[in-house]
């Protein structure tokens, strides 16, 4: 269960960078928003690993 809410918890992150970078972001600073852009294109892989990351000794359901 913990491990799904940080995985919710990431990509609820990476969706809220991706549309505060390119709506409110960019409009100051194309930059800003390309970095934050870039982060949020990194977060879903990672947030993949937590959501499997466990104890491999333990069956799964």
């Amino acid at each position: 269960m913990r491990r799904n809410v940080a995985y919710a918890v990431i990509m609820g992150t990476c969706l809220v960078l991706v549309v505060l970078a390119w709506t409110l972001v960019r409009q100051y600073s194309v930059t800003a928003a390309i970095v934050m852009s870039v982060v949020a294109a990194l977060m879903p892989p990672v947030a993949v690993m937590v959501a499997n990351a466990g104890d491999e000794q333990r069956p799964r359901r």
